[in-house]
């Protein structure tokens, strides 16, 4: 697919809505998605080098941004239902989504150079780090609240899901205790309180990060991606693992053979799913 391609503005925003997927959905990124749907790199293009062809580039995403509001809004609501009754079964298939990624990542991070110890190292280091921070983080740092400042950072993850394909934002935002929230405010509409941080926060992370995002992985692609992949993995596991300490921690009081059963079913939808969409992917790239 070109980005090239002559592109309708209804063209447009119903990939929005399909990149939306990216946002609410542990397991799918919506950069994934962007390069599917062919815009990622005109996006990245975009953020990078901003002065360039602003009016053009503006406009010609202006589509999939109110896309993207409307799939947020329509998605979030059922997305919220199947969490509160069901959340074990949920959790394990969205775990499976990202493992099923993980094979593609891992191609995708020694795709430019050989996969040598360095790498190996600073995957490691980089997943018993993460796991750790993530696991205790509420003891370190307190809890993140879901106010205006929480729901910015959660914008500014959620822009990084997209600048870095492969990367899911919500399983971070799982461990953060803000994912429910923020899908509580996406079904209320509440565009000052949740929207609007969110917005703020996904600016100034593509402002910022999206030229040296660019630079850090023509530059050190092999390290980058060995640095995600750790803590991908380690976000992943966390989603499974009771913690008493996280607000939206996974609990399985009250779970029955049929629970596992189920969630064994879906941890291999999701695996199969993910796997699924990282082939697109590498087919659409």
């Amino acid at each position: 697919m070109q980005t090239t391609r002559p592109d309708s503005p209804v063209k447009r925003f119903f990939k929005g809505i399909i990149i939306a997927l990216g946002f609410i959905l542990p397991g799918v990124s919506g950069g994934v998605l962007a390069a599917i749907l062919g815009i990622y790199e005109r996006l990245l293009g975009f953020m990078a080098h901003f002065r360039q062809n602003f009016r053009q580039d503006f406009w010609y995403f202006v589509p999939v941004g109110l896309g993207g509001i409307v799939g947020i809004a329509l998605l979030s609501a059922p997305l919220e239902y199947l969490l509160a009754h069901a959340q074990v079964i949920v959790l394990w298939g969205f775990a499976g989504a990202i493992i099923g990624t993980l094979p593609a990542l891992m191609q995708t991070a020694s795709s430019q150079t050989p996969r040598d110890i360095a790498d190996v190292v600073w995957f490691g280091a980089t997943f018993v780090i993460s796991a750790g921070l993530l696991y205790f983080m509420s003891d370190l740092f307190g809890t993140l609240p879901a106010n205006f400042i929480g729901f910015t950072v959660a914008g500014a993850l959620i822009a990084l899901g997209v600048l870095v394909p492969g990367l899911s934002p919500s399983n971070l935002l799982l461990i953060l205790g803000l994912f429910t929230p923020m899908l509580t405010g996406f079904k209320n509409l509440d565009l000052f309180g949740v929207y609007l941080p969110i917005a703020i926060g996904g600016c100034l992370a593509m402002a910022i990060f999206s030229k040296g995002m660019d630079y850090l992985i023509h530059r050190f692609h092999s390290r980058v991606y060995h640095f995600i992949l750790g803590i991908v993995t380690a976000s992943t596991i966390l989603i499974l693992v009771p913690n008493s300490h996280a607000a939206e921690s996974i609990s399985y009081a009250g779970a029955n053979w049929m629970t596992l059963i189920w969630s064994a079913v879906a941890l291999i939808i999701g695996i199969a799913l993910g796997y699924w969409m990282s082939r697109l992917e590498e087919k659409y790239k």
